[in-house]
């Protein structure tokens, strides 16, 4: 940790808010709504699962460090996203934005672990329920949220370090926040990347290996459920809502890659920051509200809570 502090103090300036500097009040009151949003409906569904001794359950705990996540992902874009739009310059510090880099990537990497351990719960549930609770006990479920956690901390700890050791000629990100691969992209000519160009490779295929185990359990699952009509309930009832989380940020993960690497500079600047603002967006917000309307203890929970007046506008 003494390489990355000992790096040069320099400044990075986030050109991507060069779009909205024309409306940054409407984009500002936005994105304010959208955090408070995401902080109030993330924050319900852990104090539900916490408070409640009948959701201390594998599935229930991994949906609670799904959405204690979602608040550590978005605590390290939105504070200062809507600080940056009230500013009159927008920069990041180099350290600032080795955190701020180190933070977003561990949050997508830490989500797809959380999915993965979900998609093997539901696996087990489905598939070996009569094993189920000696198969998912308390120690391999802390084990899992443990590995889910550490794992992209290590992996973006060394990542991070890579990075610190190059040496820096360009100062202009167009982002609207700090990513490892660009900041990558701005060292100066003759800096050796090839090191850092194959870890980011390394770390790609142990999450591609991450999904298509999540791809494995539910051809099983699908196949269990196909043969009986309990199953097939237990489907609906508990792995649609899992199944949309994993569709939704596959999408959007593999959509901002995509674009990242091949077509970035050909689209307009108001796509790149909406598709760079997807992952930060979409999946914390929309999560808790498929769990807490789409599971059944919880929308009970959450009923007797508020009296029902939360969930009385809704049908399902």
């Amino acid at each position: 940790m003494m390489l990355f502090f000992s790096v040069m103090e320099e400044a990075f300036t986030l050109s991507g808010f060069n779009d909205t500097l024309g409306y940054r009040a409407v984009v500002f009151s936005l994105a304010s709504l959208c955090y408070f949003a995401i902080l109030s409906f993330n924050v319900a569904i852990i104090i539900v699962i916490v408070s409640d001794e009948c959701l201390h359950e594998p599935m229930y705990i991994l949906l609670c460090v799904h959405c204690i996540n979602g608040l550590y992902g978005t605590a390290g874009f939105y504070p200062k996203f809507l600080a940056d739009l009230l500013s009159s310059s927008q920069v990041i510090s180099y350290h600032g934005c080795l955190v701020q880099a180190f933070v977003l990537y561990s949050f997508v990497c830490s989500d797809t672990s959380i999915l993965t351990a979900l998609a093997y719960d539901r696996y087990v549930a489905i598939c070996l329920p009569l094993q189920y609770h000696s198969i998912m006990t308390n120690r391999r479920v802390y084990s899992l949220v443990c590995l889910s956690w550490l794992t992209p901390f290590c992996i973006f700890s060394i990542n991070i370090v890579l990075t610190a050791r190059l040496r820096f000629c360009r100062t202009n990100i167009q982002r609207l926040f700090c990513l490892n691969w660009v900041i990558v992209k701005l060292a100066c000519p003759g800096s050796n990347t090839v090191i850092n160009n194959v870890y980011a490779l390394a770390t790609l295929s142990i999450y591609v290996v991450h999904w298509l185990f999540v791809v494995w359990t539910y051809m099983y699952i699908v196949k269990t459920c196909v043969q009986s009509k309990e199953d097939r309930t237990k489907f609906i009832q508990t792995c649609v809502p899992h199944l949309i989380s994993l569709i939704m940020l596959f999408v959007i993960v593999v959509s901002d890659l995509m674009h990242m690497r091949f077509t970035s500079s050909d689209l307009p600047l108001s796509f790149q920051n909406f598709s760079s603002l997807a992952v930060v967006l979409i999946p914390p917000l929309t999560n808790p509200l498929l769990y807490g309307f789409k599971l059944a203890m919880i929308r009970k929970r959450i009923f007797v809570l508020t009296g029902g007046r939360f969930l009385a506008s809704f049908t399902f």
